[in-house]
């Protein structure tokens, strides 16, 4: 279990092997020892661990920390929030201004690998809109699929950088990137607080929501707007609704006088 758990806190915390060693004073080779499960650690060690992701020996020892259920360790925590170092590459234009990057269809797969490389971000296609903040984030992403209408296949969808996960407020849409499942475009609801998940809705009732654990979320944008090629389907309001029954109504009647004056 503690070998579970001490690779799942390293990686929430976004640290490589080398960086949590000379954090706790021990060799690199010491730390691999333990989270490959050939070694464990001695009970300063143990107490040295716990203080540095801000849990108790109990915890570590017993819970499985990788499922989600147990209580959020200070240093997941500070994940959520952004407290710690996360990584946004961004371009700007010859004016200093930042860019709006477009990720393209055929640059989608990749995204999960080089959303945080200045490389691979730099050579994406870019654009200004003026009516956005200048003082935020934006990126533009391609839609796949049918799970989200009026948001139609082919699509693009543009939306602002957000930091802080526990933000999120329940029912919104927002772009999410994960490791396991690229992009997608979402209605969110936060179970930070229950669970450290996040559950993705779609708006279209034939695909089932689903739970991502905030461990494998990359980033997480919040929708701003959308531009498609199609037109969506008009949303009657009241009013309007009830002149279209009544009309349905009035030819139906109609319809039956014909067939009665034809007896």
């Amino acid at each position: 279990m503690i070998s579970v758990n001490l690779k799942f806190l390293r990686k929430a915390s976004g640290k490589s092997q080398e960086e949590v060693a000379q954090d706790l004073q021990i060799k690199r080779t010491t730390l691999s020892g333990y989270e490959n499960g050939s070694a464990e650690p001695n009970a300063e060690n143990l107490v040295r661990i716990a203080d540095y992701y801000g849990i108790s020996v109990d915890q570590l020892l017993r819970s499985d920390l990788s499922t989600g259920n147990a209580a959020v360790p200070q240093s997941q925590a500070q994940f959520v929030s952004g407290a710690q170092l996360r990584v946004i590459a961004t371009t700007v234009n010859s004016d200093n201004i930042e860019n709006v990057e477009l990720v393209p269809v055929k640059a989608r797969a990749g995204y999960t690998s080089g959303y945080a490389d200045p490389d691979y971000i730099r050579v994406l296609p870019t654009f200004q809109l003026p009516f956005l903040s200048p003082s935020r984030k934006y990126r533009t992403f391609p839609i796949v699929g049918d799970s989200m209408p009026p948001v139609s296949d082919g699509s693009w969808v543009t939306g602002e950088y957000l930091e802080n996960w526990n933000f999120i407020k329940s029912g919104n849409p927002y772009i999410i990137v994960t490791k396991d499942d690229g992009i997608v475009f979402k209605v969110v609801y936060n179970q930070i607080d229950d669970d450290q998940s996040l559950l993705l809705c779609s708006t279209n009732p034939i695909y089932e929501p689903y739970s991502v654990h905030v461990s494998q979320v990359l980033e997480v944008w919040k929708f701003t707007h959308y531009i498609s090629a199609e037109l969506p389907e008009p949303n009657l309001d009241r009013s309007g609704l009830s002149q279209t029954v009544l009309q349905l109504q009035r030819d139906m009647k109609r319809l039956q006088n014909q067939f009665q004056d034809k007896k």
